[in-house]
């Protein structure tokens, strides 16, 4: 599904923030991304959403070369990508559906194609009793909530999570891990970037190491 070959990648004439990076994401598969603060885990998950393009090496994304895909294609492709975000990047003036409807309304779908999925997913996050709340008004948790919902409704094939947990207590960053953990029972491919090491303890996955740009994968 995802290919990184001797990936490497600087900004401008700096030294290289990635080296050598070579690992596989599978169908249906589960992984962590972990690493100290600096290693590169931003810069790896942009180049996994084709924000950035390496310095060298190969990105193969379901099946193409992400250096020869064009920005038409672009859009398309990164549909079939989620992305949960630390900061959220919820809109404040919009309620808590109309923000996980929001990739359907960009694509130009109309709400009646949209609007049973919208609620059925928020009830599965357990949001079903805040839809019409504007984000302010909204816990951390609740938000976190509310951005993989986001990420989930144009039903991705594969899901990248910056630091879900990192801004929720410990209860709540285990609900959000069971619905991860559901999430790829259901077919999704997952990867968690997270410094939480009580999460690593409590699902068996594969786990991606960076340190100063280069990485282990164990599992």
């Amino acid at each position: 599904m995802i290919l990184f070959e001797n990936v490497g990648l600087r900004y401008g004439m700096g030294p290289e923030v990635l080296r050598d990076v070579s690992f596989r994401i599978e169908p249906q598969s589960f992984q962590f991304l972990t690493g100290p603060s600096g290693a590169g885990k931003t810069s790896l998950l942009r180049l996994l959403f084709m924000n950035l393009r390496p310095t060298r090496g190969l990105i193969s994304v379901f099946g193409k070369d992400t250096a020869a895909v064009s920005k038409s294609q672009l859009p398309a492709m990164r549909r079939r990508i989620g992305v949960v975000f630390q900061d959220f990047r919820l809109l404040d003036h919009l309620t808590t559906y109309e923000n996980v409807a929001l990739p359907h309304r960009v694509a130009g779908k109309s709400e009646v194609d949209y609007r049973a999925d919208v609620i059925d997913l928020l009830k599965w996050v357990g949001l079903g009793d805040k839809m019409h709340v504007l984000p302010p008004v909204l816990s951390g948790g609740e938000k976190q909530r509310a951005a993989i919902a986001r990420a989930l409704i144009t039903r991705p094939e594969v899901l990248l999570a910056d630091e879900p947990t990192g801004n929720v207590d410990p209860p709540l960053a285990r609900r959000l891990l069971r619905l991860f953990v559901e999430l790829n029972r259901l077919g999704t491919s997952v990867l968690i970037a997270t410094h939480d090491v009580h999460l690593l303890e409590q699902v068996e996955a594969r786990r991606f190491e960076l340190n100063e740009g280069r990485l282990t994968v164990y599992g």
